[in-house]
């Protein structure tokens, strides 16, 4: 491979966190870039160790979620973040410190992991849908965990469904201005523009995208240290699944981003609400601070962490989780 096809791949790696306009050119320059990856396998191995199940969502299709019902307690519900690659395997730290301990269920969103994946619109409203549909599954109260734009999903999810209890927040979007990508459906159309030009190169670029060498860099900006090799393998196998691009295409435009998720979603939650954060490549934390003088809203710290810090400190979260969730406002 020549450093400058390495380049252009490694620049298009930042679209699995957001893309700019100048990476949607490189893209259309390399739309006749021979493609090597592997061809797309049907089945996907499971993400977690639990009984994988689907819920139907009228008018989308399956959705999968893994269950395991085994402990005491409020059961937890974990949600991963949105990207080329997401998938329940984003938070197999904390479901493997939680399970048997207490019930835990981890959704898969709509167009990701191992839940349909058809060509369709993709929004915010679906996303939450998903989320609502499996507490209405449980019927039981319930807390959520989220990872980065699926805090907005939670946080959307929250205030309308009363059965969401609690949220914990991992480097959430939506609490200040982006880095590193659109974070935002932006123009006048709402990311329309965006979108048809990614969707005229999207089986080259997304071909791109799920070549190793993109994942692992992408991956690389999320954390500290060493690029968990478990989470690099199970997103090589996730995206190449049948239909994987479709989903992406609406996270790279921008239109799953609530344009001002502080003050639609945010700073109307009224349930306890935690936020884990240190450093993150894709997001920033502008109004964080203002964000924990509402009541029941807390924010942690997990210093030496760049956006994934339930692998990195994985003990950390899961101690200061668990002292949140057994104070009477965590509750």
């Amino acid at each position: 491979m020549t450093s400058k096809r390495a380049r252009r791949i490694l620049t298009l790696g930042l679209l699995l966190g957001g893309l700019s306009l100048a990476a949607v050119a490189a893209a259309q320059g390399t739309a006749n870039a021979p493609a090597t990856v592997a061809t797309a396998s049907p089945a996907l191995r499971p993400a977690l160790n639990g009984e994988r199940r689907t819920l139907t969502l009228p008018g989308f299709g399956r959705v999968a979620y893994y269950a395991d019902p085994r402990g005491a307690g409020r059961p937890l519900i974990l949600t991963s973040s949105v990207n080329a690659a997401a998938s329940a395997y984003e938070m197999k730290p904390l479901w493997d410190a939680f399970a048997g301990k207490r019930p835990v269920y981890a959704l898969e969103w709509p167009g990701f992991g191992s839940s349909d994946r058809p060509d369709t619109r993709y929004t915010p409203e679906l996303m939450t849908s998903a989320l609502t549909a499996l507490t209405a599954q449980l019927g039981t109260d319930v807390d959520v965990v989220s990872l980065s734009l699926g805090s907005e999903f939670a946080a959307r999810a929250a205030l309308q469904d009363a059965r969401i209890r609690s949220l914990v927040l991992i480097s959430p979007s939506g609490l200040g201005q982006p880095r590193g990508g659109t974070q935002r459906a932006t123009g006048e159309d709402g990311g329309q523009t965006l979108y048809n030009r990614l969707n005229a190169v999207s089986s080259p670029l997304y071909a791109l995208l799920r070549t190793r060498i993109s994942i692992e860099y992408f991956l690389s900006r999320s954390f500290r240290g060493p690029v968990d090799q478990g989470l690099v393998n199970y997103s090589l196998d996730t995206t190449r699944q049948p239909g994987a691009k479709y989903a992406p295409l609406y996270f790279i435009s921008g239109q799953l981003f609530t344009p001002d998720a502080y003050s639609d979603l945010y700073s109307r939650l009224k349930i306890p609400t935690l936020v884990l954060y240190d450093q993150d490549a894709f997001v920033s934390f502008d109004r964080l601070q203002e964000f924990t003088l509402r009541p029941g809203v807390r924010a942690v710290r997990i210093q030496g962490t760049d956006g994934l810090p339930q692998f990195e400190k994985t003990a950390e979260v899961v101690e200061v989780m668990t002292a949140f969730w057994s104070t009477p406002d965590g509750n």
